[in-house]
């Protein structure tokens, strides 16, 4: 038993620095006009030599990055107002999937929205607080908000069936004065006046819409002084930003950029004009068959998780 405890000391050593010495890689936060669970290829990835930016309980390239954000000089300010002026008036969002025209008949009053997410996704199991489940979230925000028009948004990973996080229609009902589906959140954004959420990307944009956004958990936003932050944020998260700041660090300098029209690395700037254009990347037929038995598994996905 001693021999066999060494063996698995050593094994889970060299598992550490192995880990250690890697550097992560996910989807950025323009991504592509389609979902990544329909295998759509992304137009951005950000590779993280430190650890990732869902993952508030290590540091991340993309924290040190915002850090460092205060000495931007006057042109990087610029580049970094001009890139939110251009995203506001394209309408775009991570995935811009479903409808841009502006939502009507939605209820009157103060209007917050809710957006769904993944419950086994990666920046949940590492970035949520105390709420880790949609229905979590749903019931934390009408407590705090009694009397405001609560608009829950499923992910749409989640609405295509691709992804669990699914809340039973009876729960919703009684929580929510609606449920949004199928419109792009860069649409629905302008018709609310605060977004509640534990780690979703949609708070980041709707910060970048003016929005005022609480948190639940410690999304990669949370912790600079831009969001209400009602969860568990990293005390290394002390720098005071401006939102130029903070879109320079996670826009600009983070990810890394693919034009799909010259098949060669590009700027942000070709990047967003290419989305803007329809120009992405689709999936062929191989790869949507494919999500489709991803999205037929996803219910089984705590068997190798």
């Amino acid at each position: 038993a001693a021999k066999s405890n060494r063996k698995h000391m050593i094994w889970a050593s060299k598992i550490d620095e192995a880990t250690q010495n890697a550097t992560r890689v996910e989807d950025g936060f323009l991504r592509s006009r389609g979902l990544g669970a329909d295998l759509i290829p992304p137009l951005s990835l950000v590779c993280d030599d430190l650890g990732i930016y869902y993952d508030p309980t290590h540091p991340s390239r993309l924290e040190s990055l915002i850090s460092a954000s205060p000495s931007l000089n006057v042109s990087q300010r610029l580049r970094a107002e001009t890139l939110m002026t251009r995203l506001i008036k394209s309408k775009l969002s991570k995935y811009n999937t479903g409808d841009t025209r502006l939502p009507t008949g939605l209820p009157s009053g103060r209007r917050i929205l809710v957006p769904g997410q993944v419950e086994d996704d990666a920046s949940i199991r590492l970035g949520a607080g105390i709420e880790k489940t949609n229905l979590a979230l749903l019931q934390r925000t009408r407590i705090e908000n009694p009397d405001a028009t609560i608009l829950f948004k499923p992910h749409p990973d989640v609405e295509a069936g691709l992804r669990t996080g699914a809340i039973p229609e009876d729960h919703v009902a009684e929580l929510a004065d609606l449920v949004v589906r199928g419109t792009d959140p860069a649409a629905l954004l302008a018709q609310v006046d605060q977004v509640w959420t534990m780690t979703s990307t949609l708070g980041f944009e709707a910060l970048l819409r003016g929005v005022p956004v609480t948190t639940l958990g410690a999304p990669f936003y949370a912790g600079w002084g831009l969001t209400r932050d009602l969860g568990p944020v990293p005390t290394r998260r002390r720098a005071r930003l401006t939102l130029p700041e903070l879109v320079h660090g996670a826009l600009i300098c983070y990810p890394r950029y693919f034009d799909p029209v010259t098949g060669r690395p590009c700027p942000v700037e070709v990047a967003v004009a290419r989305l803007a254009s329809g120009q992405g990347p689709r999936a062929g037929l191989p790869l949507r068959l494919l999500s489709k038995a991803q999205g037929f598994l996803a219910g089984y996905a705590h068997l190798w998780r």
